[in-house]
This record gives structure tokens, sequence and C-alpha cells, in this order.
């Protein structure tokens, strides 16, 4: 009995346990009802609250959506590339910008050609059987592009097939090299080979074949379209300025010359004084074994530079590898050694000076005794003795190499910040020798004397703004006249291609005018030269900066009058007052010392 009743015991022992959660349960859905009627009163009588609450979490919502941009992709990381379809490419086509469109494939911009950026195929477009693929830039999002700007190559980015010559050039044979090929004339199809490198999209150089040769040619040079390589600049009336002046003289015409604008150099590595106050130094030893004196002079002035002959006529500035290479003649005559011209250049640089420096370009007897097929000769082949020397014709292309090898090697060891060519041009004084037919130009490509000096400098300038200098012309006074001179300078075309011209207008080399000597009004006749060389700038689309040679030398006509301060600042004054502030360089043949203390005080008082 002890044994059932204890299994009862066991049995009843949870009833008697869950006897009590009855009464609690029932208070537990009391508070319940309770706790839902305040709720619904609560929402009852708050009911604006709730609303107002919704309404500005769906404005958050919008605003959020707004400030990303709606984008339906995420911001690429390599996490998201590794999960989502994306290709890496680059832009390709045959001009220097890909157009990019929106969502309704209406344009929406462009980017350059040969950038990088990752397309998704997941988000695509389609128009016209072309597919276009949302594209990243930077990991940002830009638009849509076609796949026919898209390319996986690099090689592949340019796809010009052709070009034409906008303006005639000689083909280069390579990106590193002065050698030159044949000329091309405007509006030769070009078949495009390659290119060395692109700045922002554009083609720096084209490597081309027309057939016969294949070199390279720069873009500045080329057009898309046989029509636009065949037009002229016209711009503002600006060809039509130049096409109304004939060949009267024998150098040339106006017409048949380049006014395409051109992006004079900027070099962050270079920077060039915004009014240059030059002296000239000759290459002689007894000048350069004194550079520490004029640098003294220098700078207790405003003087703020230096023009170094490299070269001048029968005076060579050092021994050289290009002078034994073309003109082994004038290496024998070299007035200093390698290292001893670089010590006073670098003393030059040192002191904080912009360095300049000169060489004589057409005017060359060394040269001549060198090479004689390249000579501006008889009708019996003979050099012609002009203007006290002989000078190598400035149609041969062969000339053209020599002088620009000789000024990039000057950069490349010197570290010149600037390239002055003088005596750019043919000779003056063969009035006589033309009429008589007895002078032989050596014009192998039938060109003008302007357009030969023309296509010279372009030459001139893409290989040596590739080198980070400047390119300067020195041009006689009389090119600021309105006509092409008889030795092939034009003003409006050469300032239209480098970086700074220099007319050479000296008083003393001016015409008597009855009994008016030029000479005697320093001041006047600069002026006056000063106000026609600004029309010639006003003429062309990309003028060069104005940096005149100024006389600071006493005059070599009679009476001979002595140029001092007041002489040489009435010509500096003249040059500002007619808006060619660009600086000056005074010229003294002799680099006089004694001379230049005479003319300190014009020098002190310069602007800044």
């Amino acid at each position: 009995m002890e044994a059932v009743q204890e299994g009862r015991e066991m049995f009843m022992q949870p009833h008697s346990e869950r006897r009590p959660e009855a009464p609690q349960k029932k208070r537990s859905r009391k508070a319940r009802r309770r706790r839902t009627e305040q709720q619904k009163k609560f929402l009852r009588q708050n009911s604006w609250l709730i609303l107002l609450a919704v309404l500005v979490l769906v404005a958050l919502i919008l605003f959020i959506c707004v400030i990303t941009g709606g984008r339906e992709e995420p911001q690429q990381t390599e996490e998201t590339l590794k999960k989502a379809p994306y290709e890496k490419a680059y832009l390709c086509a045959p001009s220097p910008s890909v157009s990019y469109f929106d969502e309704d494939l209406e344009p929406a911009g462009t980017a350059v050609r040969g950038s990088e950026v990752t397309y998704t195929t997941d988000s695509t477009r389609k128009k016209d059987g072309v597919t276009y693929y949302m594209t990243y830039l930077d990991s940002l999002k830009f638009g849509y592009v076609s796949e026919e700007n898209l390319t996986d190559d690099p090689d592949d980015v340019v796809q010009e097939t052709s070009v034409f010559v906008r303006t005639p050039q000689n083909l280069r044979a390579g990106p590193d090299s002065v050698e030159l090929g044949g000329l091309l004339t405007k509006g030769t199809e070009l078949k495009v080979v390659g290119y060395d490198y692109m700045t922002d999209g554009i083609v720096h150089l084209y490597q081309v074949t027309n057939g016969e040769e294949t070199g390279y040619i720069s873009g500045e040079y080329t057009a898309s379209t046989q029509e636009a390589a065949m037009e002229v600049y016209d711009r503002f009336g600006v060809y039509m300025i130049h096409a109304g002046r004939a060949d009267r003289y024998g150098g040339g015409d106006g017409e048949s010359l380049d006014y395409y604008p051109r992006q004079k150099a900027s070099f962050e590595d270079n920077v060039m004084p915004e009014r240059v106050y030059a002296l000239y130094l000759t290459c002689d030893p007894e000048v350069l074994s004194n550079i520490d004196a004029y640098i003294e002079y220098a700078k207790s002035t405003k003087i703020n530079a230096f023009v170094v002959n490299i070269m001048d006529g029968t005076s060579i500035g050092y021994d050289s590898e290009v002078f034994r290479k073309y003109s082994p003649t004038a290496d024998q005559f070299a007035n200093n050694t390698q290292e001893e011209y670089k010590t006073c250049i670098q003393k030059i640089k040192d002191a904080g000076f912009y360095v300049i420096g000169r060489l004589t370009t057409f005017n060359d007897s060394f040269f001549v005794s060198d090479h004689p097929e390249y000579a501006i000769s008889d009708a019996a082949g003979d050099p012609l003795y002009i203007a006290g020397s002989y000078w190598p014709s400035a149609f041969c292309r062969y000339v053209w190499e020599y002088k620009v090898e000789l000024a990039k090697e000057a950069v490349r060891l010197f570290g010149f910040n600037e390239i002055q060519f003088d005596y750019v041009r043919f000779p003056d004084g063969t009035y006589d020798y033309e009429a008589s037919g007895n002078i032989d130009y050596r014009n192998e490509y039938d060109e003008t004397k302007a357009q030969a000096i023309q296509r010279f400098l372009m030459y001139a300038c893409d290989e040596l703004h590739d080198c980070g200098v400047y390119v300067s012309a020195d041009v006689f006074g009389e090119t600021s006249g309105s006509y092409v001179t008889a030795y092939g300078q034009y003003w409006p075309a050469i300032s239209n291609v480098v970086d700074v011209i220099s007319g050479m207008p000296y008083p003393d080399h001016f015409a008597q005018n009855g009994s008016y000597r030029p000479w005697e009004h320093p001041y006047e006749t600069m002026l006056d030269w000063a106000k026609n060389a600004a029309k010639r700038q006003s003429e062309t689309p990309s003028p060069a900066i104005v940096r005149t040679w100024i006389q600071a030398y006493d005059a070599i006509r009679p009476p001979y009058n002595t140029y001092g301060t007041e002489e040489v600042e009435g010509q500096i004054r003249a040059l500002q007052e007619a808006g060619l502030d660009g600086g000056f360089m005074a010229w003294n043949a002799m680099c006089s010392l004694t001379k230049l203390e005479t003319l300190k005080p014009a020098f002190d008082a310069l602007p800044d």
C-alpha cells in the first residue's frame, strides 16, 4: 500500500504544482487587453506625429538617392570586380576624344582616348545594332560607350588609318633623329603605321608611309580629311592679309606660308622671365675667361640674362662631336675646350641668370669648305662669296640637320634655356647674281625663300621643344615692313612659329633720308620701327614674344655718335611705349665692360 500510495503521490504532484498558474494567466490576459487599449488610444491621439515621421523617412531616402546619382551598380572595388562581370579596356578612336552617352544614348560628353577604363556587361544599351556599355573611369561611372570605342590592346587606341598633310613637311627618320626624308606636299595622303606617344589624346608623331618612304610627321601638321588639309587658315581674315602680299623682291609671297595657330612652348622646369634683359657675350677666350666680371656687373643692375655664342661665323665656341661629324674644319678652330666652355655657362646659371645659346645658321664658311655641294654657288658650281662669307643654302636639308643637331647637343651638354638662330635667312645682296642667272641656290623642292625659312624654324622648334628649351630667331630690322624680304624673312610667318622673335633695328643700320640721320635719333628711330613691328604682330594668329636687339655701341657712321645712357634708355623706352615689352638684348660686339659701365644707369632703371 505504501508503494501504491507513493505512486499516487508521484502522479498527483504535477497537478498540485500547476494550480497557481491559472489565476496568473488570467491576470496576464487582462494586462495585455489593457496595453492594447492604451496603444490604440495613443495611435488615435498621435496619428499626425506618425504620419510626419513616415514622410521624413521617405524624404531622407529620396535625398540619399539623389546625392548618390541613383546608381544602379555599386562603385568598383576589388571585391565587386571579382563578383561582377567587369572588363578592363582602353578608349580608342580615330580622333583625340571619345564620346559617351546617357541612359537614353543622348550625347553626354567626351573622354580622352587612350584612357584606361572598365566597363560592365550587366548594364548595356543598343542602338542601330551597336552595343553601348556602362563604363567607369578611375572607378567612377561616367556614361555609356560604344563597343567600337573600347579595345583591350593599348597599342590599338589610335585608329586613324590615314592622315593628310596640312602644311608641307619633310618626313622625319625617327622620333629621336634629326635626319629628314623627302618633302610631303599639302594634301598628300599618308597611311598610318604607328605613333610614338600621345598627350591628351593628341598624337605627337605619326609613323606613316607614302608608299615610297616610311617616317614620322608631327600630328600638328596633319588633318583627318583631304578637304580639311587643303584648306587655308583664314579666321578673322588672317590669310587674306598675306594673300595680297606678292613676291616683289624675290623672297617669295605671303600667301604660300603657314598661319595655323601654334601652341607656344612653356616648361615648368625652364621658366622664361617675363621680360628678358640680356647682355651679349662672344665665345672668344678673352671674354669667357673674364666671365666672373660680367656676372658681377649684371648682378649690380637689372640684367637677368646672357646671350652666349655657340658659334658665330668663323668663331667656334668649343670642340664638339657634332662639329667633327658635320664640319671638321669648324672643330679645328674651337676657341675653348668643352670643359672650359661648360664651366663658364655653369657659372652663369649658378648665378641665377637665364642663358641663351646663339648660333649662326646659314652663314658658315667652315661648313662650305667641308661641303661645297650644299653651298649657294655660281652657275659653274663654285661657292659664292657673298656679303663677306660663304653661305650654305637654306634650301638644303642636310644643313638643317647640322644646325639643329648642334643646338640639341649644346642643350644636352650645357643646359641652355633657349636656342637663338641668327642669320636664319638667305644672303642679302644677291640681286645682280639673280638678274644674270649666275647663282644656284640648290633648291631641290622648288620652294620660295620664305617657305624654306619658315619650314626650317618649324623643324627646329619641333626638335628643340622636345628637349625642353625655347627657340628664338633673329631678323633684320627691315622685316617690320609689310612685305616678304628678298632674303626670305617675313615677320608674321616667323613670329607665328618661334617662341621669341628678335628684330635688329640698330639705328645706325637705317639709311639716311636726305639730311636726316636715323642714328642721331635713337628714340624716334626705334619708336617708328617698334610701331611697325607691333602691326606685324597683330597679323599673325599666335605671335611670338618680341625681344629686341638694341644698339649698345657707338654709331659706326658719321658723325659717329656716342651711345651712352640717354641713347640706350631712349631705345628701351620706345619699345615699351609701342607695347613690345618682352625685354631686350644689348648688342656690343666687343663685349666691352668699359662701355657697359657707361650704360649702367639705363640698366638700373628697368621695369621689373
